[in-house]
């Protein structure tokens, strides 16, 4: 193991490698920002917060829990035709992610991105952030299947108001902050997402390492000792039974 690296015990039991470097502080800095501004937000949230309002805050927890610089890492001159998007997060001179504000009262969906879409296709930006203070979604824009523009994929979805996720919600959140971005963490989050997509995990049940994996499952469950062949013939019940037809690759 890296020796910058350790195993730590998430709140949910299970066991991630975390680096002591870096991860660790961001993550408490991210959650004592969340909870020092759940306050603010409660309130805004209360009265219905207006969209001037509510980018206050939301710039706050840019600056603060993310650790965005309000005056080298966002923007708010990004703009496409007459439309602007309220901030723009800014990597190395060039737009990183639009930053789509709206009311904290004001449900969030797709519809809400299309100003932000049109201002990443015309920066080459792969990511959308749209939040309303207390919801926050990041988005991948994925090439379309016909190659003709971008499909918005939701990677991040966080309530900050939900307490019964609120350690889920800060270990979703933490992929957005500049560290994690540096770090290359908000795409390692994308790729695992893509991972589990019905086409690639067709193509994981189908490995030689789940194959053996369900060979020796079932015959810990049968009592039978194995013969020759067994492995392919798990492979094959998989793929006629267990996966659907439509995901095979087209030769078979």
């Amino acid at each position: 193991m890296d020796a910058e690296a350790t195993q730590v015990m998430t709140r949910t039991g299970q066991f991630t490698t975390t680096s002591v470097s870096w991860e660790t502080p961001v993550r408490s800095r991210l959650a004592a920002a969340i909870d020092r501004l759940s306050g603010p937000l409660a309130e805004l949230v209360e009265r219905g917060a207006n969209e001037g309002d509510t980018r206050m805050l939301v710039a706050d927890i840019l600056s603060v829990g993310m650790n965005y610089s309000k005056y080298q890492d966002l923007t708010t001159e990004y703009r496409t035709g007459g439309e602007s998007v309220d901030y723009a997060i800014v990597r190395d001179g060039a737009l990183f992610a639009p930053v789509e504000v709206k009311g904290c009262a004001q449900d969030l969906d797709v519809r809400n991105i299309q100003t932000a879409r049109r201002v990443a296709a015309e920066h080459d930006a792969e990511w959308i952030v749209l939040t309303n203070g207390r919801l926050w979604k990041a988005y991948h824009l994925r090439p379309s299947g016909d190659g003709e523009g971008t499909q918005p994929v939701l990677v991040v979805d966080v309530d900050l108001m939900d307490a019964e996720s609120h350690e889920r919600g800060i270990d979703a959140l933490f992929h957005l902050t500049h560290e994690a971005v540096e770090n290359g963490r908000l795409e390692t989050l994308r790729t695992w997402n893509e991972a589990l997509r019905a086409e690639p995990l067709a193509a994981v049940l189908r490995s030689e390492a789940v194959v053996a994996a369900v060979r020796e499952e079932v015959r810990r469950t049968t009592g039978h000792p194995g013969h020759e062949g067994d492995a392919d013939q798990v492979l094959r019940a998989l793929t006629e039974s267990v996966i659907a037809r439509g995901l095979l690759p087209s030769e078979e």
